[in-house]
């Protein structure tokens, strides 16, 4: 895939973002937050001239901001050829989807005593079942995303909020190759529900339990649907 200009183009728009003090960490927050929504797909080369000229920034911040999200697994580098957009193999939905158990099934176990608080969790909720009725599939998907990134919240932990976050955003490259937001994504709004009325509940153990269900048909789902959708790729 090529980068097109309308693309970088609509980049400029984040300018502001960077605020004063440009560095390479907020530039990086950019492109992660661009590559999730689906801005720059999978496979897709990222084009350092434009981006440069979008943004204002130099191209050592730049190529700083390519490293981190390198490192975070969303960007590959291929040698002579440029920087591009990850392509997740199946085993990396499948890895992704184990670390998601370990983590996400712990958070729950965890929790101790309620009350817990799950006003952020109630509205990760209550907004993908908004974006269903409206039929904002892409808006469920996000909605589901927050769902979970709350969920592990819960914890209170910064170090498990930022390891979730890289996870997330590495499984979204995984929906926007796939691109069907309804099938994948909506029929899991009533199961979001169920764990969050049983948390809220104080019920932990029956919590856990229907997430590790979820986890692991979400998993079989998209496994099944992206292995028909993508060839067997290697970009560790």
């Amino acid at each position: 895939m090529g980068t097109t200009e309308p693309a970088i183009g609509g980049l400029a728009d984040d300018r502001p973002l960077l605020g004063r003090t440009s560095t390479a960490e907020r530039v990086a927050d950019i492109l992660r937050t661009r590559i999730a929504e689906g801005y720059f797909p999978p496979g897709e080369r990222l084009s350092e001239d434009g981006i440069v000229k979008a943004l204002g920034v130099s191209r050592n911040t730049l190529r700083e901001a390519f490293r981190l999200l390198t490192h975070e697994r969303l960007l590959v580098h291929r040698l002579n050829r440029g920087v591009f957009v990850r392509m997740l193999a199946v085993r990396d939905v499948e890895d992704i989807y184990r670390t998601r158990q370990l983590v996400e099934c712990a958070v729950v176990q965890g929790l101790g005593e309620p009350p817990y608080d799950l006003a952020e969790l109630d509205a990760a909720v209550t907004g993908g079942e908004r974006a269903a009725r409206a039929r904002d599939w892409k808006g469920v998907a996000t909605a589901n995303i927050h769902f979970h990134r709350e969920l592990v919240a819960l914890a209170g932990s910064a170090r498990t909020d930022e390891l979730m976050r890289g996870v997330l955003a590495e499984l979204r490259l995984a929906f926007h190759v796939v691109d069907d937001p309804r099938g994948l994504h909506q029929p899991y709004l009533v199961r979001n529900r169920e764990i969050l009325e049983a948390l809220r509940a104080g019920e932990r153990t029956k919590a856990e339990r229907l997430l590790a269900d979820y986890l692991d048909d979400s998993r079989a789902r998209l496994v099944e649907t992206y292995s028909g959708a993508v060839p067997d790729v290697d970009e560790t």
